[in-house]
């Protein structure tokens, strides 16, 4: 009920809220370079890493679930800036086991509903409970207590990343490691590639395989049995 009066206030009239456009709007240098070469998908240790050095940085709680928004949920720099408390808990105010997606804060409007992993469970309600346990407002608060913006997002993993020197990494890598990791698991488990692609928020299946890393190790064993 909370999720969906915060839903209908933005669409009813011709009002949106400040974030919903911000997956299409100011392209830096950085997005062009890493369009024409696809982010890095990282190893396990190296996310590891990255959590660590958060950890030591301000609002670190904060910055952990940013981090896991992006490689256990696969969510975009503007989903993160527009996740707001409805989105993430249940009509009792704690956190629940999905997250709501809604479309004005998705990519050409494809909001969806995906399961909590459980590292980013744990990280929302250590987070919640340092917040006071809100009910409502932005999940990833800015310095100044509203909304991060999505640029403000890719920034944040850009300066991150440097400061680890994680070369040819950007805010998408976590996005990318989330589906290339989710499209080398899903078979095991009788689910196919139009999972991964609804779970990612594709309009195609075609734009979810370019995202998707091969494996080298894969390819070796496989030539080897033919």
């Amino acid at each position: 009920m909370i999720l969906l009066t915060f839903c209908i206030k933005f669409a009813i009239g011709n009002v949106q809220p400040p974030f919903s456009r911000r997956c299409h709007t100011h392209q830096s240098k950085q997005d062009i370079d890493m369009a024409r070469q696809p982010a890095r998908v990282l190893e396990p240790g190296d996310v590891r890493r990255l959590l660590t050095h958060a950890t030591g940085l301000r609002h670190h709680l904060r910055n952990t679930v940013i981090i896991m928004l992006s490689f256990k949920a696969g969510l975009r720099a503007c989903e993160i800036a527009g996740l707001t408390w409805p989105m993430v808990l249940k009509s009792n105010g704690r956190v629940d086991d999905q997250i709501r997606i809604c479309k004005h804060i998705a990519k050409y409007g494809g909001g969806r509903h995906m399961p909590l992993h459980t590292d980013l469970k744990k990280a929302l309600i250590r987070y919640h409970r340092s917040m006071g346990s809100p009910t409502e407002g932005p999940l990833v608060l800015s310095e100044r207590g509203g909304h991060m913006t999505a640029r403000s997002i890719v920034n944040w993993f850009h300066d991150v990343y440097a400061e680890l020197a994680l070369g040819g990494c950007s805010s998408h890598s976590g996005r990318r490691t989330f589906i290339t990791q989710s499209a080398q698991m899903i078979s095991k488990i009788g689910g196919s590639l139009r999972d991964v692609q609804e779970l990612a928020g594709h309009r195609a299946l075609t734009t979810t395989e370019r995202y998707i890393e091969g494996n080298r190790d894969a390819q070796r064993k496989l030539i080897r049995m033919l």
